[in-house]
Protein backbone atom coordinates (compact mmCIF):
# COMPACT_ATOMS: atom_id res chain seq x y z
CA UNK A 1 0.00 0.00 0.00
CA UNK A 2 1.17 3.55 -0.77
CA UNK A 3 -0.19 6.89 0.44
CA UNK A 4 0.19 10.32 -1.12
CA UNK A 5 -0.76 13.42 0.89
CA UNK A 6 -1.97 16.59 -0.84
CA UNK A 7 -2.73 19.70 1.20
CA UNK A 8 -5.87 21.50 0.03
CA UNK A 9 -7.35 24.85 1.04
CA UNK A 10 -8.78 25.61 4.50
CA UNK A 11 -7.02 22.76 6.34
CA UNK A 12 -8.40 20.05 4.07
CA UNK A 13 -6.17 17.15 2.98
CA UNK A 14 -6.51 14.65 0.15
CA UNK A 15 -5.08 11.19 0.73
CA UNK A 16 -4.53 9.10 -2.40
CA UNK A 17 -4.29 5.48 -1.35
CA UNK A 18 -3.12 2.68 -3.62
CA UNK A 19 -3.63 -1.01 -2.75
CA UNK A 20 -1.68 -3.69 -4.67
CA UNK A 21 -3.28 -5.90 -7.32
CA UNK A 22 -2.64 -8.96 -5.10
CA UNK A 23 -4.79 -7.42 -2.37
CA UNK A 24 -7.48 -6.67 -4.96
CA UNK A 25 -7.57 -10.36 -5.91
CA UNK A 26 -7.86 -11.36 -2.24
CA UNK A 27 -10.69 -8.86 -1.73
CA UNK A 28 -12.56 -10.12 -4.81
CA UNK A 29 -12.36 -13.68 -3.47
CA UNK A 30 -13.60 -12.47 -0.07
CA UNK A 31 -16.49 -10.70 -1.82
CA UNK A 32 -17.31 -13.89 -3.72
CA UNK A 33 -17.32 -15.93 -0.49
CA UNK A 34 -19.63 -13.35 1.06
CA UNK A 35 -22.10 -13.52 -1.85
CA UNK A 36 -21.86 -17.12 -3.05
CA UNK A 37 -24.65 -18.46 -0.82
CA UNK A 38 -27.08 -16.13 -2.63
CA UNK A 39 -25.89 -16.92 -6.19
CA UNK A 40 -28.05 -19.34 -8.17
CA UNK A 41 -27.09 -20.68 -11.62
CA UNK A 42 -28.82 -23.59 -13.44
CA UNK A 43 -26.75 -26.79 -13.19
CA UNK A 44 -25.13 -25.82 -9.89
CA UNK A 45 -26.30 -26.15 -6.33
CA UNK A 46 -26.88 -22.84 -4.60
CA UNK A 47 -23.64 -21.62 -3.07
CA UNK A 48 -21.53 -23.94 -5.25
CA UNK A 49 -21.20 -21.79 -8.39
CA UNK A 50 -17.45 -21.34 -9.13
CA UNK A 51 -16.17 -17.77 -8.97
CA UNK A 52 -14.83 -17.97 -12.53
CA UNK A 53 -18.30 -18.97 -13.78
CA UNK A 54 -19.94 -16.02 -12.01
CA UNK A 55 -17.36 -13.60 -13.43
CA UNK A 56 -17.86 -15.03 -16.93
CA UNK A 57 -21.63 -14.65 -16.71
CA UNK A 58 -21.92 -11.31 -14.94
CA UNK A 59 -18.43 -9.81 -15.16
CA UNK A 60 -16.03 -9.32 -12.23
CA UNK A 61 -17.78 -5.98 -11.55
CA UNK A 62 -20.44 -7.91 -9.63
CA UNK A 63 -17.93 -8.19 -6.76
CA UNK A 64 -16.39 -4.71 -6.98
CA UNK A 65 -18.53 -2.89 -4.41
CA UNK A 66 -18.02 -5.49 -1.66
CA UNK A 67 -14.34 -5.83 -2.54
CA UNK A 68 -13.83 -2.04 -2.34
CA UNK A 69 -15.49 -1.91 1.09
CA UNK A 70 -13.33 -4.81 2.32
CA UNK A 71 -10.12 -3.13 1.17
CA UNK A 72 -11.03 0.32 2.48
CA UNK A 73 -11.80 -1.05 5.96
CA UNK A 74 -8.15 -2.07 6.28
CA UNK A 75 -6.41 0.42 4.00
CA UNK A 76 -7.95 3.69 5.22
CA UNK A 77 -6.95 3.41 8.94
CA UNK A 78 -3.48 2.20 7.92
CA UNK A 79 -3.14 5.12 5.48
CA UNK A 80 -4.16 7.61 8.17
CA UNK A 81 -1.43 6.24 10.47
CA UNK A 82 1.16 6.29 7.69
CA UNK A 83 0.26 9.84 6.59
CA UNK A 84 0.90 11.29 10.05
CA UNK A 85 -1.99 13.74 9.51
CA UNK A 86 -4.05 14.62 12.60
CA UNK A 87 -7.48 13.99 11.07
CA UNK A 88 -10.57 15.59 12.65
CA UNK A 89 -13.43 14.65 10.32
CA UNK A 90 -15.09 11.74 8.60
CA UNK A 91 -13.60 11.07 5.12
CA UNK A 92 -15.25 11.77 1.79
CA UNK A 93 -14.29 8.73 -0.30
CA UNK A 94 -13.93 8.56 -4.08
CA UNK A 95 -12.85 5.39 -5.94
CA UNK A 96 -10.62 6.28 -8.89
CA UNK A 97 -9.49 2.80 -10.01
CA UNK A 98 -10.91 -0.65 -9.35
CA UNK A 99 -10.28 -3.31 -11.98
CA UNK A 100 -9.37 -6.97 -11.82
CA UNK A 101 -5.62 -7.41 -12.30
CA UNK A 102 -4.82 -3.79 -11.40
CA UNK A 103 -4.16 -1.94 -8.17
CA UNK A 104 -7.06 -0.35 -6.29
CA UNK A 105 -6.82 3.43 -5.97
CA UNK A 106 -9.13 5.62 -3.93
CA UNK A 107 -8.98 9.08 -2.42
CA UNK A 108 -10.14 10.33 0.96
CA UNK A 109 -10.71 14.04 1.57
CA UNK A 110 -10.48 14.87 5.27
CA UNK A 111 -10.04 17.82 7.58
CA UNK A 112 -6.79 18.12 9.53
CA UNK A 113 -6.47 19.73 12.94
CA UNK A 114 -6.07 23.50 12.41
CA UNK A 115 -3.10 25.40 13.76
CA UNK A 116 -3.97 27.90 16.49
CA UNK A 117 -2.31 31.23 17.17
CA UNK A 118 -3.23 32.10 20.74
CA UNK A 119 -4.18 35.50 22.03
CA UNK A 120 -3.79 36.57 25.66
CA UNK A 121 -4.80 33.76 28.00
CA UNK A 122 -3.35 34.86 31.34
CA UNK A 123 -4.97 37.70 33.27
CA UNK A 124 -8.28 37.51 31.38
CA UNK A 125 -10.97 39.73 32.95
CA UNK A 126 -14.33 38.08 33.73
CA UNK A 127 -17.54 39.27 35.35
CA UNK A 128 -17.89 38.72 39.07
CA UNK A 129 -21.03 36.71 39.86
CA UNK A 130 -23.16 37.04 42.98
CA UNK A 131 -23.92 33.57 44.41
CA UNK A 132 -26.14 34.78 47.26
CA UNK A 133 -29.26 32.66 47.78
CA UNK A 134 -32.47 34.53 48.71
CA UNK A 135 -35.35 33.29 50.85
CA UNK A 136 -37.57 33.46 47.76
CA UNK A 137 -35.26 31.05 45.92
CA UNK A 138 -35.35 28.64 48.88
CA UNK A 139 -39.16 28.79 48.95
CA UNK A 140 -39.27 28.18 45.19
CA UNK A 141 -37.06 25.08 45.53
CA UNK A 142 -39.17 23.75 48.41
CA UNK A 143 -42.32 24.33 46.37
CA UNK A 144 -40.81 22.39 43.48
CA UNK A 145 -40.15 19.49 45.86
CA UNK A 146 -43.78 19.69 47.02
CA UNK A 147 -44.86 19.33 43.38
CA UNK A 148 -42.52 16.37 42.91
CA UNK A 149 -44.17 14.66 45.89
CA UNK A 150 -47.73 15.52 44.93
CA UNK A 151 -50.35 12.79 44.68
CA UNK A 152 -52.13 12.38 41.38
CA UNK A 153 -55.88 12.38 41.83
CA UNK A 154 -58.72 11.97 39.36
CA UNK A 155 -60.81 15.12 39.00
CA UNK A 156 -64.54 14.76 38.41
CA UNK A 157 -66.04 18.03 39.65
CA UNK A 158 -64.42 20.55 37.28
CA UNK A 159 -63.16 20.99 33.72
CA UNK A 160 -59.55 20.77 32.51
CA UNK A 161 -57.17 23.50 33.70
CA UNK A 162 -53.55 24.32 32.78
CA UNK A 163 -51.29 21.93 34.72
CA UNK A 164 -53.75 19.04 34.60
CA UNK A 165 -53.08 15.84 32.70
CA UNK A 166 -55.86 14.84 30.30
CA UNK A 167 -56.11 11.19 29.29
CA UNK A 168 -57.33 11.29 25.70
CA UNK A 169 -57.95 9.38 22.50
CA UNK A 170 -57.18 11.40 19.37
CA UNK A 171 -57.13 11.01 15.62
CA UNK A 172 -55.92 13.63 13.13
CA UNK A 173 -57.36 14.41 9.71
CA UNK A 174 -56.15 16.60 6.85
CA UNK A 175 -58.70 17.41 4.16
CA UNK A 176 -60.98 14.85 5.81
CA UNK A 177 -58.45 12.00 5.50
CA UNK A 178 -56.72 10.40 8.52
CA UNK A 179 -52.93 10.71 8.31
CA UNK A 180 -50.24 8.28 9.45
CA UNK A 181 -48.95 8.80 12.99
CA UNK A 182 -51.88 11.04 13.94
CA UNK A 183 -53.73 8.57 16.15
CA UNK A 184 -53.37 7.69 19.82
CA UNK A 185 -55.37 6.02 22.59
CA UNK A 186 -55.36 6.71 26.35
CA UNK A 187 -52.58 9.21 25.87
CA UNK A 188 -51.68 11.23 28.99
CA UNK A 189 -51.23 14.85 27.84
CA UNK A 190 -50.02 17.46 30.32
CA UNK A 191 -51.86 20.68 29.51
CA UNK A 192 -49.40 23.53 29.17
CA UNK A 193 -46.40 21.32 28.37
CA UNK A 194 -46.60 22.31 24.66
CA UNK A 195 -45.91 18.71 23.71
CA UNK A 196 -48.44 18.82 20.88
CA UNK A 197 -48.35 21.27 17.98
CA UNK A 198 -49.88 24.71 17.77
CA UNK A 199 -52.82 25.41 20.15
CA UNK A 200 -53.85 21.77 20.59
CA UNK A 201 -53.56 21.80 24.40
CA UNK A 202 -55.14 25.26 24.80
CA UNK A 203 -58.31 24.03 23.08
CA UNK A 204 -58.83 21.33 25.74
CA UNK A 205 -58.86 23.84 28.63
CA UNK A 206 -62.39 24.16 30.05
CA UNK A 207 -63.54 20.80 28.64
CA UNK A 208 -64.92 18.01 30.83
CA UNK A 209 -64.49 14.26 31.22
CA UNK A 210 -66.50 12.48 28.54
CA UNK A 211 -66.44 15.43 26.12
CA UNK A 212 -65.69 14.85 22.47
CA UNK A 213 -63.83 17.84 21.10
CA UNK A 214 -62.84 19.00 17.62
CA UNK A 215 -59.36 20.54 17.85
CA UNK A 216 -58.23 22.64 14.89
CA UNK A 217 -54.49 23.25 14.43
CA UNK A 218 -52.05 24.11 11.65
CA UNK A 219 -48.83 22.17 11.09
CA UNK A 220 -45.64 24.29 10.97
CA UNK A 221 -44.39 25.32 7.51
CA UNK A 222 -41.17 23.36 8.11
CA UNK A 223 -42.84 20.24 9.55
CA UNK A 224 -40.75 17.09 9.04
CA UNK A 225 -43.53 15.32 7.10
CA UNK A 226 -43.62 17.32 3.86
CA UNK A 227 -47.17 16.18 3.03
CA UNK A 228 -48.43 17.81 6.27
CA UNK A 229 -46.25 20.94 6.39
CA UNK A 230 -48.26 24.16 6.63
CA UNK A 231 -51.62 22.37 6.36
CA UNK A 232 -54.62 22.83 8.68
CA UNK A 233 -55.65 19.66 10.52
CA UNK A 234 -58.64 18.55 12.55
CA UNK A 235 -58.14 16.27 15.55
CA UNK A 236 -61.09 14.33 16.91
CA UNK A 237 -60.45 14.10 20.65
CA UNK A 238 -62.25 12.06 23.31
CA UNK A 239 -61.50 13.02 26.94
CA UNK A 240 -61.49 9.94 29.19
CA UNK A 241 -60.09 11.33 32.41
CA UNK A 242 -58.75 14.48 34.08
CA UNK A 243 -55.88 14.07 36.53
CA UNK A 244 -54.48 16.75 38.85
CA UNK A 245 -51.79 17.07 41.50
CA UNK A 246 -52.63 17.25 45.21
CA UNK A 247 -49.78 18.92 47.13
CA UNK A 248 -48.67 17.75 50.60
CA UNK A 249 -48.85 20.13 53.59
CA UNK A 250 -45.71 22.18 54.11
CA UNK A 251 -44.76 21.12 57.64
CA UNK A 252 -42.27 19.07 59.67
CA UNK A 253 -43.87 15.84 58.46
CA UNK A 254 -43.21 16.89 54.84
CA UNK A 255 -39.56 17.60 55.72
CA UNK A 256 -39.22 14.13 57.29
CA UNK A 257 -40.73 12.49 54.18
CA UNK A 258 -38.41 14.18 51.67
CA UNK A 259 -35.17 14.43 53.67
CA UNK A 260 -33.19 13.16 56.62
CA UNK A 261 -34.18 16.23 58.68
CA UNK A 262 -36.79 16.34 61.47
CA UNK A 263 -38.01 19.89 61.02
CA UNK A 264 -39.02 22.12 58.12
CA UNK A 265 -36.51 24.76 59.27
CA UNK A 266 -33.61 22.28 59.11
CA UNK A 267 -34.74 21.07 55.70
CA UNK A 268 -34.90 24.64 54.37
CA UNK A 269 -31.40 25.35 55.65
CA UNK A 270 -30.15 22.26 53.80
CA UNK A 271 -31.93 23.42 50.64
CA UNK A 272 -30.22 26.80 50.97
CA UNK A 273 -26.77 25.18 51.23
CA UNK A 274 -27.45 23.03 48.17
CA UNK A 275 -28.60 26.08 46.21
CA UNK A 276 -25.45 27.96 47.23
CA UNK A 277 -23.30 25.05 46.03
CA UNK A 278 -25.25 24.94 42.74
CA UNK A 279 -24.88 28.68 42.24
CA UNK A 280 -21.17 28.53 42.96
CA UNK A 281 -20.70 25.65 40.49
CA UNK A 282 -22.76 27.49 37.84
CA UNK A 283 -20.81 30.70 38.45
CA UNK A 284 -17.54 28.81 38.04
CA UNK A 285 -18.68 27.35 34.70
CA UNK A 286 -20.02 30.73 33.53
CA UNK A 287 -16.72 32.47 34.32
CA UNK A 288 -14.81 29.67 32.59
CA UNK A 289 -16.98 30.07 29.48
CA UNK A 290 -16.49 33.85 29.53
CA UNK A 291 -12.72 33.53 29.92
CA UNK A 292 -12.39 30.92 27.17
CA UNK A 293 -14.70 32.97 24.92
CA UNK A 294 -12.43 36.01 25.32
CA UNK A 295 -9.34 33.92 24.57
CA UNK A 296 -11.03 32.58 21.43
CA UNK A 297 -11.83 36.14 20.31
CA UNK A 298 -8.13 37.05 20.49
CA UNK A 299 -6.93 33.80 18.87
CA UNK A 300 -6.86 32.85 15.20
CA UNK A 301 -7.65 29.50 13.58
CA UNK A 302 -9.18 28.32 10.33
CA UNK A 303 -11.77 25.62 10.94
CA UNK A 304 -12.66 23.38 7.96
CA UNK A 305 -16.36 22.82 7.28
CA UNK A 306 -15.88 19.04 7.38
CA UNK A 307 -14.67 19.31 10.99
CA UNK A 308 -17.81 21.26 11.90
CA UNK A 309 -20.03 18.76 10.06
CA UNK A 310 -18.51 15.90 12.05
CA UNK A 311 -19.05 17.77 15.34
CA UNK A 312 -22.67 18.51 14.37
CA UNK A 313 -23.25 14.83 13.64
CA UNK A 314 -21.76 13.85 17.02
CA UNK A 315 -24.04 16.34 18.77
CA UNK A 316 -27.11 14.96 16.98
CA UNK A 317 -26.16 11.47 18.16
CA UNK A 318 -25.84 12.78 21.74
CA UNK A 319 -29.27 14.42 21.41
CA UNK A 320 -30.82 11.22 20.04
CA UNK A 321 -29.39 9.27 23.00
CA UNK A 322 -30.93 11.77 25.45
CA UNK A 323 -34.29 11.46 23.69
CA UNK A 324 -34.03 7.66 23.84
CA UNK A 325 -33.53 7.87 27.61
CA UNK A 326 -36.85 9.73 27.75
CA UNK A 327 -38.54 7.05 25.67
CA UNK A 328 -38.63 9.02 22.41
CA UNK A 329 -36.95 8.24 19.11
CA UNK A 330 -35.48 11.14 17.14
CA UNK A 331 -38.23 10.68 14.52
CA UNK A 332 -40.93 10.92 17.19
CA UNK A 333 -39.35 14.03 18.68
CA UNK A 334 -39.29 15.73 15.27
CA UNK A 335 -42.90 14.74 14.63
CA UNK A 336 -44.13 16.17 17.93
CA UNK A 337 -42.00 19.33 17.76
CA UNK A 338 -42.36 20.06 14.06
CA UNK A 339 -38.55 20.07 13.74
CA UNK A 340 -36.57 18.75 10.76
CA UNK A 341 -33.08 17.22 10.66
CA UNK A 342 -31.79 20.14 8.59
CA UNK A 343 -33.23 22.68 11.04
CA UNK A 344 -31.82 20.74 13.99
CA UNK A 345 -28.38 20.74 12.33
CA UNK A 346 -28.68 24.48 11.72
CA UNK A 347 -29.57 25.07 15.39
CA UNK A 348 -26.64 23.10 16.83
CA UNK A 349 -24.03 24.34 14.34
CA UNK A 350 -23.05 27.51 16.29
CA UNK A 351 -22.56 25.42 19.45
CA UNK A 352 -20.52 22.92 17.41
CA UNK A 353 -18.21 25.73 16.27
CA UNK A 354 -17.86 26.98 19.87
CA UNK A 355 -16.99 23.48 21.12
CA UNK A 356 -14.35 23.05 18.42
CA UNK A 357 -12.75 26.45 19.07
CA UNK A 358 -12.71 25.85 22.83
CA UNK A 359 -11.01 22.47 22.44
CA UNK A 360 -8.43 23.79 19.98
CA UNK A 361 -7.55 26.79 22.16
CA UNK A 362 -7.27 24.74 25.36
CA UNK A 363 -5.20 22.04 23.67
CA UNK A 364 -2.85 24.73 22.34
CA UNK A 365 -2.51 26.28 25.81
CA UNK A 366 -1.70 22.85 27.25
CA UNK A 367 0.93 22.40 24.54
CA UNK A 368 2.48 25.86 24.95
CA UNK A 369 2.57 25.51 28.75
CA UNK A 370 4.07 22.00 28.51
CA UNK A 371 1.19 20.66 30.62
CA UNK A 372 1.74 16.98 31.30
CA UNK A 373 -0.67 14.35 32.57
CA UNK A 374 1.01 11.93 34.98
CA UNK A 375 0.15 8.30 35.69
CA UNK A 376 -1.06 9.52 39.10
CA UNK A 377 -3.51 11.90 37.36
CA UNK A 378 -4.87 9.04 35.26
CA UNK A 379 -5.16 6.73 38.28
CA UNK A 380 -7.05 9.42 40.23
CA UNK A 381 -9.46 9.90 37.32
CA UNK A 382 -9.99 6.15 37.02
CA UNK A 383 -10.73 5.97 40.77
CA UNK A 384 -13.34 8.68 40.33
CA UNK A 385 -14.92 6.94 37.33
CA UNK A 386 -14.93 3.56 39.09
CA UNK A 387 -16.79 5.15 42.00
CA UNK A 388 -19.36 6.67 39.64
CA UNK A 389 -20.01 3.37 37.87
CA UNK A 390 -19.74 1.21 40.99
CA UNK A 391 -16.89 -0.81 39.48
CA UNK A 392 -13.46 -1.97 40.55
CA UNK A 393 -10.66 0.13 39.09
CA UNK A 394 -8.86 -2.89 37.62
CA UNK A 395 -12.06 -4.01 35.92
CA UNK A 396 -12.53 -0.55 34.44
CA UNK A 397 -8.97 -0.60 33.09
CA UNK A 398 -9.74 -3.86 31.26
CA UNK A 399 -12.51 -2.13 29.30
CA UNK A 400 -10.29 0.77 28.27
CA UNK A 401 -8.26 0.54 25.10
CA UNK A 402 -5.37 2.77 24.03
CA UNK A 403 -7.73 5.18 22.25
CA UNK A 404 -9.82 5.66 25.40
CA UNK A 405 -6.70 6.25 27.51
CA UNK A 406 -5.38 8.85 25.04
CA UNK A 407 -8.77 10.56 25.06
CA UNK A 408 -8.67 10.65 28.87
CA UNK A 409 -5.14 12.15 28.83
CA UNK A 410 -6.29 14.81 26.39
CA UNK A 411 -9.32 15.67 28.55
CA UNK A 412 -7.19 15.88 31.71
CA UNK A 413 -4.69 18.15 29.95
CA UNK A 414 -7.57 20.39 28.86
CA UNK A 415 -8.85 20.49 32.46
CA UNK A 416 -5.40 21.57 33.63
CA UNK A 417 -5.34 24.29 30.99
CA UNK A 418 -8.70 25.57 32.28
CA UNK A 419 -7.33 25.59 35.83
CA UNK A 420 -4.31 27.60 34.68
CA UNK A 421 -6.59 30.17 33.01
CA UNK A 422 -8.86 30.47 36.05
CA UNK A 423 -5.95 30.75 38.47
CA UNK A 424 -4.91 33.90 36.59
CA UNK A 425 -8.24 35.63 35.92
CA UNK A 426 -9.21 39.12 37.04
CA UNK A 427 -12.79 39.68 38.23
CA UNK A 428 -14.77 42.86 37.79
CA UNK A 429 -18.25 43.75 38.99
CA UNK A 430 -21.02 43.58 36.43
CA UNK A 431 -21.81 47.00 34.96
CA UNK A 432 -25.10 48.29 36.32
CA UNK A 433 -27.96 48.89 33.93
CA UNK A 434 -29.71 52.26 33.69
CA UNK A 435 -32.72 50.81 35.54
CA UNK A 436 -30.53 49.50 38.39
CA UNK A 437 -28.89 52.91 38.79
CA UNK A 438 -32.28 54.66 38.83
CA UNK A 439 -33.60 52.19 41.43
CA UNK A 440 -30.59 52.84 43.68
CA UNK A 441 -31.08 56.60 43.35
CA UNK A 442 -34.76 56.25 44.32
CA UNK A 443 -33.90 54.19 47.41
CA UNK A 444 -31.39 56.83 48.53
Amino acid sequence: MSVQVENLEKNMVKLTIEVSADKVEEALKAAYNKQKSKISVPGFRKGKVPMAMVEKMYGPEVFYEDAANIMMQDAYPAAVDESGVDIVSQPTIDVTQLEKGKSFIFTAEVAKRPEVTLGKYKGVTVTKIDTTVTDEEVDEAVEKERNNNARTITVEDRPIAVGDTAVIDFEGFVDGVAFEGGKGENHPLEIGSHTFIDTFEDQLVGKNTGDEVDVNVTFPEEYQAADLAGKPALFKVKIHEIKAKELPELDDEFAQDVSEFDTLAEYKESVKKNLEKTKEDNAKRTKEDEAIGKIIEKSTMEIPDAMIDTQVQNMLQEFAQRMAQQGLSLDQYMQFSGMTIDKLKEQVRPEAVTRIKSSLVLEQIAKDENIEVSDADIDAELEKMAGMYGMEVEKLKEYMGDAEKESMKRDLAINKAVELIMDNIKERAKAKTKKEKEAEATEE
